[in-house]
């Protein structure tokens, strides 16, 4: 199982590093200001219903189904599963993009209630939402293929299709010459990638004859029946969690200029992490711990669970400590260039610094919640989730006035904890997770290796800067790569060595 989530993590890491390169482009063309603004609004709403009806509730519902099919042998009754899913879904999301292009200016101003005090911005969000919405409608089905191809064991092509959306917005953003702005150029980049991104899950799913064809969905069908039961409550899961990015960018967009856009960049530097570890972990997990509960071996569905959450906070635990320590550092390093001012870059430090404190958590949701998934159990996560939820939207409104816009970032990391602590809870009065000795020897040990982080990041620092003389450019790059090189080696050596004296070591499976 390691083997499959390093697959699919190296591919995700290919995404990510690509989307930085796009965001480094993007923040140096577009800067911070009301251009970035609107098409980060544009960007982000196709974006908030995909994870509405398309990752979060349709993996869900759909693997845990499909994969119990084929792994009992029933071949025709999968596929034919798939083809009534897959109909189904592109037929709703037609009529969501016919029904939401119209009404654009209704739902930007839903959105995004501030941009109506600036015409300008209103009206460019307005115009880039309308191009970039189809998208929703491209991410859907290749959800589903990817769902698919997942369930079959072939995680490559599905991990590797968000690289797409990086390249077409780098070849989009190098001919903004053509567009009447940058942000034009990027909103049609959106849309070519998601056309490219169908494209190959579906020739991946053809050439391993698992493609779903088209299909009388038969809604009355016991089959289809229950894939509703399980997909309602996660979609108002999913939901949950959505209205609390809504509410994110609602509060921004009445914040100063410039709001919007530290959330987005701050966000995505927490979401590399997440991106690569947790998404990886949970994309195989899922499908590993349904098969084999459904084979009875639920001992070993615990194992690989354990063995993903404690493999999953080792890797994501630097991130969290570099964080907090150096986010300001980071946010010059990594953006601080041509319309990215010193400023922009110390807004979005702070944004980055809150969302450290969520990162852990939000990590080990995503192996967490595989406990219910796995078993088909929907309402147990959505009442989590809506706990949290809860909590999300109300410290947002009480942390935003003190605060600004890093408080929108500190309410999204106590619901994080809230989410984990209730879904362990659960998990554990029902029996449906069980923390090993080594679980328990990895956190111990990324605990005692993050110790040794911090004191290099925070004693190391001066040091560093000392080292690098002065450079015309990139100066702060060398100073974080050096950093970033000294403390990784000794967070590896602390967390192995702590591994090794308790007798356990890094297994691939």
């Amino acid at each position: 199982m390691i083997r499959s989530i390093l697959s699919v993590g190296g591919w995700t890491l290919v995404s990510r590093v690509t989307g930085f390169a796009r965001d480094v482009v993007m923040a140096a063309v577009m800067g911070a200001g009301p251009v970035a603004d609107a098409f980060v609004v544009a960007f982000r709403l196709p974006n908030h219903f995909r994870a509405i009806f398309g990752e979060g509730a349709f993996n869900t519902a759909f693997v845990p189904a499909y994969a119990s099919r084929a792994e009992a042998g029933a071949a025709g009754e999968a596929r034919a599963f798939a083809d009534r899913v897959f109909t189904l879904m592109l037929i709703v999301q037609a009529i969501l993009v016919a029904l939401a292009l119209p009404l654009m200016p209704l739902v930007v101003r839903a959105l995004a209630p501030g941009f109506a005090e600036d015409p300008a911005r209103f009206d460019l969000a307005v115009a880039l939402t309308r191009i970039t919405f189809p998208y929703l409608l491209f991410m859907t089905l290749v959800t589903l293929l990817s769902g698919v191809l997942n369930a079959h064991r072939r995680f490559a092509a599905a991990a590797g299709a968000p690289v797409l959306l990086n390249l077409a917005m780098l070849a989009s953003l190098g001919l903004a010459f053509l567009f009447p702005n940058a942000a034009y150029a990027a909103a049609w980049g959106v849309v070519v990638s998601g056309i490219l991104q169908l494209a190959l899950v579906w020739w991946d799913c053809r050439r391993a004859g698992i493609a779903p064809h088209l299909a009388r969905p038969r809604l009355a069908d016991p089959d289809m029946l229950r894939f509703f039961k399980v997909l309602g409550p996660a979609v108002i899961g999913s939901a949950g969690f959505q209205i609390a990015a809504f509410a994110d960018t609602i509060i921004a967009s009445l914040l100063p200029t410039g709001a919007v856009s530290a959330l987005y960049y701050a966000d995505r530097l927490y979401q590399l992490p997440f991106g690569v570890i947790a998404i990886a972990a949970g994309t195989v997990l899922l499908p590993e711990m349904s098969r084999r509960i459904a084979a009875g071996d639920v001992a070993g569905a615990h194992a690989a669970q354990n063995r993903a959450a404690g493999f999953s906070l080792a890797l994501s635990a630097p991130f969290t400590v570099a964080f907090l320590t150096l986010p300001g550092l980071i946010m010059a390093a990594l953006f601080q260039r041509g319309a990215f001012s010193a400023e922009d870059a110390a807004r979005a430090a702070s944004v980055l610094a809150a969302y450290g404190l969520a990162l852990p958590a939000v990590v080990l949701v995503r192996s967490a919640v595989a406990s219910f998934y796995a078993r088909q159990d929907t309402a147990t996560p959505l009442i989590a989730s809506l706990t949290a939820i809860a909590v999300n939207v109300g410290l947002k409104i009480l942390l935003t006035g003190p605060y600004g816009v890093t408080g929108l970032a500190l309410a999204t990391a106590v619901s994080q904890w809230v989410n984990l602590f209730l879904l362990v809870v659960l998990a554990l009065r029902r029996g449906w997770t069980a923390p090993g000795r080594g679980l328990l020897v990895t956190i111990l040990g990324v605990v005692i290796a993050c110790g040794g982080l911090s004191l290099v990041a925070l004693y190391g620092l001066p040091l560093a800067d000392r080292l690098v003389p002065p450079l015309p450019h990139l100066r702060e790059v060398a100073v974080l790569a050096l950093l970033g090189g000294a403390g990784f080696a000794l967070y590896g050596l602390i967390l192995l060595a702590t591994l090794r004296l308790f007798g356990l070591r890094l297994r691939r499976a």
